[in-house]
C-alpha cells in the first residue's frame, strides 16, 4: 500500500476537515513503484509521528496529490463505500423532472464526500445524469459510480462530460461519452 507521510504540523488541516493534500505538505512517499504511478489508487496518510490520519485517492500528476476519502481507519475504500456515499448524497435533493435543459446539482464533490465528482440531473421525458470526474480517485471508480447512480435514481442515461483543462491537471485523458444509455440530445451548459 502507498503510504504518504505528511510534514510536521500539516496534519492539523486534515484533521480539521481539509480534503486536499498538496505536494508541498508531503514529507515522504513510501510504496512500490507501481503504487506511486497508479492514478487514483488508495493511499494511507499518516502524520510525521506515524499516526494514521486518512485514506485518500492518490494523484501523482496533480498539485493536489491526494484527496481524502475517509478519516476513519476502519473504513475501507471499496465498492460498498462508494455506493453508501452515492446513496447519502442522493438522499438530500428532491429530483425535479420538469426541465430537460436546466441542470439540477445532485452531487457536489467534497461536500458530498466524493472528492472531484460532480453530478447534474436533467429531467424531462428523456432523463440524463451528467457526471464530471474531476479527480483521479473518482475516475478510478467510474463504473461503480455510474451503476450506483442508475440504481439509486432509475435514470437510464449516464453521460460523462470531461473538461479537458481539469482532467489534464489530474493527468487524465479527456473524452466525453455515454457511460450508459444515450448521449444527451441537447447542448450541455458546461461547454
Amino acid at each position: 500500500m502507498l503510504i504518504i507521510t505528511i510534514k510536521q504540523g500539516k496534519e492539523k488541516a486534515i484533521l480539521a476537515g481539509q480534503p486536499w493534500i498538496y505536494l508541498s505538505a508531503i514529507a515522504r512517499i513510501d510504496g512500490k513503484f507501481e503504487e506511486r504511478i497508479k492514478i487514483g489508487g488508495t493511499a494511507m496518510i499518516r502524520s510525521s509521528s506515524g499516526q494514521f490520519l486518512a485514506r485518500a485517492a492518490w494523484s501523482p500528476k496533480s498539485q493536489i496529490r491526494a484527496r481524502v476519502w475517509t478519516l476513519d481507519e476502519k473504513e475501507a475504500v471499496d465498492h460498498a463505500m462508494i455506493k453508501r456515499r452515492i446513496k447519502m448524497a442522493l438522499a438530500k435533493p428532491q429530483i425535479d423532472n420538469s426541465s430537460p435543459t436546466e441542470p439540477q446539482r445532485l452531487i457536489n464533490g467534497e461536500a458530498d464526500h466524493l472528492p472531484g465528482l460532480i453530478v447534474d440531473y436533467f429531467g424531462g421525458s428523456a432523463r440524463y445524469l451528467v457526471c464530471q470526474f474531476q479527480a483521479a480517485g473518482v475516475d478510478a471508480w467510474k463504473v461503480t459510480i455510474a451503476k450506483a447512480l442508475m440504481a439509486e435514481t432509475t435514470c437510464p442515461n449516464v453521460y460523462e462530460y470531461a473538461d479537458p483543462l481539469i482532467r489534464a491537471g489530474e493527468g487524465l485523458s479527456a473524452h466525453s461519452s455515454a457511460l450508459a444509455g444515450e448521449v444527451p440530445p441537447f447542448h450541455l451548459p458546461f461547454n
